[in-house]
């Protein structure tokens, strides 16, 4: 059994062992510490009770937990707009649509299933940026809860229609008719969670012929939830039992998506990424648009910063979390961004990390080039990630051994160019080193890419061996 005493807190939301960690009376108090903030912050010329929209990503405990979220904004004059089963990138498009003042998703993204939590969202239908999330900390600790009376409680309203208004906002963002004639072979591994029920439409959109691997969202996960090579490997079979040009793989709330190509090989999530943006911005070439920035976070692949030279354009990096890089790409007005997790970021759909994005427009992609993955992934830059654990002294605060690590390091690569944007990144023409504590776990983690698999471990060995040595 897995044990957590605590949940995980961060500025963006928290996440925890549904019983241990995180029980209802977790869960409503820091709902309650959202609510304050959503009314605090609330236009006095907006007419009504603030309405929250309330999603959730097919885990087993999701359906308690969206009566302990309503409950809870009821009691603090909030609406609940129920959207029940919906995509973490559909909750988003679902607060703009519905002139919502936020929304609450359950998920624990790609943790195991005895995991759930919760991720906040602003009116503007993205995850709340780092100050808000201050805000709604500091509320939850200090109990600061905005309980209403009898005659002041919100009400709970269901939302009949989840997925159209997400659904033709991807659609706008390819060419449908081209995609429609190419009758692309796709299998779509939902693995039991809530991706299935929007990419059922999309992929029915695009006149694909299509199987669903896990299309019944009841959280019973075929393989461990998140999308990597080690557990999709028992995926990769459907490209060639089903002859399919591709397979896309979800996380449980659809926020990233993973790619199998035509040939059964796994290319990896950093690949999705690097794959739409390239192909957003030869769209934008072609079409004569203006092809602005790009921003990516400091963990990502090189690729998209290669991608981004290739046409002339700048790539930004931001600090490490989706809500970073949207506050990034709204300050330099970017065009396209995302995270290297399989996470594109087409603010033409919303503020927010979308799997449909991916396949809609990877297959728009093949469409116009009349290629398969395989020979679009060939035309990309080739790196080598390579990423570990470094464990710190014990005898040491963590502070103090974090802060003297990254002196170690800096004194070992006097050659590479250092920034402290988050964590220690150290810069070459050709590499990079990241060392950063996790937002989501009580560790500390080394990045590194290169052109050669040999030389990014040596960076991150470098890393180990310096803190062994502290």
């Amino acid at each position: 059994m897995i044990v957590d005493a605590q949940p995980i807190i961060s500025v963006s939301g928290l996440r925890g062992i549904v019983g241990t960690s995180l029980t209802p009376l977790t869960i409503s108090r820091y709902v309650a510490a959202y609510a304050n903030r959503v009314l605090a912050h609330r236009s006095s010329h907006s007419p009504g009770r603030p309405r929250v929209v309330v999603g959730r990503d097919g885990r087993e405990s999701g359906p308690m937990l969206v009566d302990v979220v309503a409950a809870t904004l009821m009691s603090c004059g909030v609406d609940a707009w129920i959207a029940d089963l919906a995509a973490t990138p559909t909750v988003g498009v679902l607060v703009r649509n519905l002139h919502a003042d936020g929304a609450v998703q359950i998920s624990a993204s790609h943790n195991p299933p005895p995991y759930n939590g919760l991720k906040l969202f602003g009116p503007d239908g993205r995850v709340i940026p780092a100050a808000a999330g201050l805000e709604v900390l500091a509320a939850y600790e200090q109990s600061d809860f905005p309980w209403q009376g009898f005659d002041a409680l919100g009400q709970r309203h269901l939302v009949t229609d989840t997925t159209s208004a997400h659904l033709q906002a991807v659609l706008a963002t390819v060419d449908v008719p081209r995609i429609q004639a190419a009758r692309f072979r796709v299998v779509l591994d939902s693995n039991h969670a809530c991706g299935s029920l929007l990419g059922r439409r999309l992929l029915e959109a695009l006149g694909c012929e299509f199987t669903i691997v896990g299309d019944r969202p009841d959280g019973q996960f075929a393989h461990r939830p998140e999308p990597t090579a080690e557990n999709l490997a028992g995926v990769t079979r459907f490209a060639q039992e089903f002859s399919a040009d591709a397979v896309f793989c979800q996380d449980p709330d659809a926020d990233r998506l993973a790619i199998i190509d035509e040939l059964g090989q796994y290319i990896g999530e950093e690949y999705t990424l690097a794959l739409t943006l390239q192909h957003a911005l030869a769209t934008r070439q072609i079409a004569g648009r203006p092809l602005g920035p790009v921003v990516t976070n400091c963990s990502s692949s090189r690729m998209t910063m290669d991608i981004a030279a290739r046409f002339g354009v700048p790539c930004h990096l931001s600090k490490v979390g989706e809500a970073n890089v949207t506050d990034r790409m709204m300050a330099e007005q970017a065009v396209y961004g995302g995270e290297g997790s399989g996470g594109p970021i087409d603010p033409r759909v919303g503020f927010v990390r979308d799997s449909f994005v991916g396949m809609a427009q990877v297959l728009d992609a093949m469409a116009q080039s009349g290629r398969p993955i395989s020979a679009l992934v060939a035309d990309l830059p080739k790196y080598e990630i390579h990423k570990t654990t470094v464990h710190l002294p014990g005898h040491l605060e963590p502070a103090v051994a974090i802060d003297r690590l990254f002196g170690a390091v800096i004194a070992r690569f006097p050659d590479a160019r250092a920034s402290r944007l988050d964590g220690l990144r150290l810069d070459w023409d050709d590499a990079w080193l990241l060392i950063r504590p996790s937002n989501t776990e009580p560790i500390v983690r080394a990045v590194a890419e290169s052109k050669s698999s040999q030389r990014s471990e040596a960076l991150c060995a470098a890393a180990a061996e310096a803190a062994a040595e502290l």
